[in-house]
């Protein structure tokens, strides 16, 4: 199948660059379940931008750097925060419903933690959903635009650089909905396949969470950045009934109060902001709570804020809450942390290029440098569609130059692999297990040299096991999701390991104190031979003016 544009993925970042380059190209979009399963659709909270006469992009500039603790590339900060009003104003004209003030034409902006102005633009607690809503509905129409649910993608197609030449990126190989090994040709292949908190036994993510697009990227040759920096979001429900749901930062915003098991606030202790202070530091402080207390969980207060106001602003946590016998508006809420967004990804540059030819990265997926080393709360959508811009203008400038050439690439034939079918499904589901209690277990909010180094002898000996299978069985959907979060694990491992620091969301009990030298991102890159999780590392500087 030959395309234009390949996109992979239809998230907010996928759906938005989709729809700024279909008048000029066939696209065609994957997405390895519905075209709603993905992080957006979950999204809470809303997007972040200076949309107000009282905030200023300085000061939004100063929140994100003061968030990303020494690791933003500054220059990428101010453009992304520069050109967040506009994105915003193209949302609405897709047709995005955010809420207004009294019916007024004038944004009803919330606050979360981190940020020192009320700039969140919001559609109550589905802000996610109705973003989706839009854009899906704008693609949907497009007859340049094909969208392909329950189509995962295997590996990039890459045509091997001759003497002096680069590799480039010529499309993917994509298991289609009935088990065929289909090879989609593009000129662009464009990866924005969410984030990796699948790899975790604990997450707000949705299952769809296996950190494809960065082992993908990985396998083919891109550099990886940062991803030892994995953000906790510090208030995830805490209920046996209960799988994935996320209680929005923006529950603090209005006031609400963390409280232990005793009732008492606890957050001054740690951070003078209080419940605003960023995620990386909340999600500690928890952490420390609850070991000190030995409870399983935190409370969230939010009586104060009055049955009103709660089913007014938050009405699907109240009435989801609610069907767990949990009544928000007079009974404490329990929570803990989960794993929540993955910082880094793979390194792109301004125009969501990455190091592959050819291949582009937006969303989660990708390290811009706007995050550093912690994400302040609603600045994800804000890149997202900050970048699909980029990306579409790039593609649209240097189509002509690609549209039309043979790809010489050496094909991989699947044909060729054995057929044998795994009969024993419990391979999968054990292996899957045990890589997700690993990292729980040792490379969660608070690590140490002794468990990191555990976290790679067992990832080493189960990515052998895996790697067996997947080329001995026929390739499944299980399989491949499942060899993916093993080789994110590893990078994530690795990532850690080489920092002796503590910085933003990588806190380390042996290195506690943060360190100048470590004022870099760690980037790695796979060996051109040797096992498929092999790598090697470098660092990276970045623009600090």
């Amino acid at each position: 199948m030959k395309c234009d544009y390949l996109i992979i993925g239809s998230g907010i970042a996928g759906l938005s660059y989709a729809l700024r380059v279909a008048e000029h190209g066939q696209v065609v979009i994957v997405t390895k379940k519905t075209k709603s399963d993905t992080a957006t659709n979950l999204a809470q909270g809303g997007i972040a931008a200076v949309m107000d006469s009282d905030d200023s992009w300085e000061s939004h500039i100063a929140d994100t750097l003061r968030s990303g603790d020494g690791l933003c590339d500054v220059a990428v900060v101010r453009e992304v925060v520069k050109a967040g009003h506009d994105r915003v104003l193209d949302l609405i004209n897709y047709g995005v419903d955010f809420v207004r003030e009294n019916d007024s034409n004038r944004l009803s902006l919330g606050r979360e933690g981190g940020h020192s102005h009320r700039r969140i633009a919001h559609a109550y607690d589905l802000t996610g959903k109705e973003i989706e809503r839009a854009l899906l509905e704008r693609v949907n129409n497009h007859n340049n635009i094909i969208l392909l649910e329950n189509y995962v993608v295997l590996d990039l197609l890459v045509e091997k650089g001759r003497s002096g030449t680069e590799a480039v990126c010529r499309g993917a190989y994509v298991l289609s909905e009935d088990q065929q090994v289909i090879v989609f040709e593009s000129c662009f292949t464009v990866l924005c396949t969410g984030g990796s908190g699948k790899v975790y036994l604990y997450t707000s993510n949705p299952d769809i969470a296996t950190g494809d697009g960065v082992a993908i990227a990985f396998r083919a040759g891109a550099k990886i950045a940062n991803m030892e920096f994995v953000q906790f979001h510090p208030t995830c429900l805490y209920h046996p009934q209960a799988k994935n749901f996320l209680i929005s930062e923006a529950v603090r915003g209005e006031g609400a109060r963390l409280v232990n098991g005793k009732g008492i606030s606890f957050m001054e202790k740690y951070d003078s902001r209080g419940e605003l202070a960023t995620r990386d530091i909340v999600a500690r402080s928890i952490d420390q709570e609850l070991k000190e207390s030995g409870d399983d969980c935190v409370f969230l207060d939010l009586r104060e804020l009055g049955v009103d106001f709660i089913k007014r602003r938050f009405p699907t946590i109240y009435a989801r809450c609610l069907s767990y016998g949990i009544d928000i508006s007079k009974d404490l809420l329990p929570v803990v942390p989960a794993a929540h967004y993955q910082c880094g990804g793979v390194l792109v540059d301004t125009w969501a290029r990455t190091s592959l030819a050819n291949l582009l990265a937006i969303g989660e997926v990708a390290c811009t440098g706007l995050h550093g080393a912690n994400r302040l709360a609603s600045n994800s959508l804000l890149e997202a569609v900050v970048y699909a811009e980029r990306a579409a203008q790039y593609c649209l400038e240097n189509l002509y130059k690609i549209r039309g050439k043979t790809v010489e690439a050496e094909f991989h034939s699947y044909d060729s692999l054995p057929h044998k079918v795994m009969g024993e499904e419990i391979l999968i589901s054990h292996n899957w297990d045990i890589i997700r209690r690993i990292m729980w277990n040792y490379v969660g909010i608070v690590r140490s040299e002794k468990r990191l180094s555990l976290a790679k002898k067992r990832l080493t000996e189960i990515l052998s096991e895996i790697e067996d299978h997947y080329v001995t069985h026929r390739v499944s959907k299980n399989m491949v999701e499942l060899r993916n979060i093993g080789h994110v694990a590893h990078l994530i491992v690795e990532s850690a390991r080489l920092r002796k620091e503590s910085r933003g969301l990588h806190f380390c009990v042996d290195f506690p104190e943060k360190k100048e030298t470590y004022r870099h991102w760690t980037v790695l890159t796979r060996k051109d031979k040797g096992k498929p999780w092999d790598m090697i590392s470098t660092q990276t500087r970045f623009s600090t003016e």
